[in-house]
């Protein structure tokens, strides 16, 4: 699924592609994503005109002339790409739209699992229900342990919580908590002051350096023209097991837990 720096990335590329173009016309292939498409999506949409693309979380929020915000959630393998408008149609290819300048803008989904609906900007706060974005001032060390007061869960646990820190994933944890030095089966109230801190800088450093590198292309992942991102070859620890580790050479371990893997350093991080 992509987390915030592929989401951003994807932000990115469509605000400077598609800001200021209008929606003259919109077909929805296949309505059946996580959540039905609205019947009334197409005719809500057509002839708007899309001021910005924002992002909350793993969320696109693309704001629209009449103050409506149409959410775009990209689920496991949703692609929302511009193109020429003689692009053959993919399978997949479940909403099709074409912007002023005569351009394709698709949205692809082979699992399905993504979201997209148009509300007020309430209306969408609402329905994401999201945490703190962890690259504000809001998430610091001090709001980390006002959450570990709270739960008796991993820290890993806590920061995939999107109710608690918004767009942050199963690769990101993984990275940024080989970058903190912290085993991700670690109780959140067990973390000292220098623990959380060290947390929230990696969090922030890891994810930055991510967008930078825009995003991780590990299967379905392209922004907003179709391309991949490369942060996967500077992986620490993520899908690496049994290989050695970057800094100790011991090698990366892996153990799940509730159904996702969580990869490590025994050595490195404790």
């Amino acid at each position: 699924m992509p987390e915030l720096p592929e989401v951003e990335t994807v932000r990115r590329s469509l605000e400077r592609l598609i800001a200021g173009q209008s929606i003259v016309a919109v077909q929805v292939r296949e309505p059946r994503l996580r959540k039905p498409v609205a019947k009334n999506f197409a005719a809500i949409l057509t002839g708007r005109v899309i001021h910005s693309v924002g992002r909350r979380g793993k969320y696109l929020n693309l704001r629209l002339d009449d103050e409506h915000v149409w959410l775009v959630h990209l689920g496991m393998t949703g692609q929302l790409t511009v193109c020429d408008p003689q692009t053959p149609l993919r399978t997949h290819d479940h909403v099709v739209m074409t912007l002023g300048d005569g351009r394709a803008l698709r949205y692809n989904d082979p699992r399905r699992f993504g979201l997209m609906l148009v509300g007020t900007a309430t209306e969408i706060e609402a329905a994401m229900a999201l945490g703190v974005e962890p690259l504000s001032a809001a998430f610091s060390p001090r709001y980390l342990q006002e959450k570990a007061q709270l739960t008796r869960r991993t820290v890993k646990d806590v920061l995939m919580d999107q109710r608690v820190v918004a767009g942050v994933g199963n690769i990101y944890a993984s990275e940024l908590l080989f970058r903190a030095q912290v085993q991700p089966s670690r109780l959140v109230p067990t973390l000292d002051a220098e623990e959380m801190t060290r947390v929230v800088k990696a969090t922030k450093a890891v994810l930055r350096e991510a967008i930078t590198h825009r995003g991780s292309s590990i299967s379905d992942y392209r922004d907003g023209e179709g391309q991949p991102g490369d942060f996967q070859t500077r992986f620490r620890v993520y899908d690496r097991e049994g290989q050695p580790c970057r800094t100790c050479k011991d090698p990366i371990r892996r153990e799940t837990h509730g159904g996702r893997s969580s990869f490590f350093c025994s050595t490195c991080q404790v």
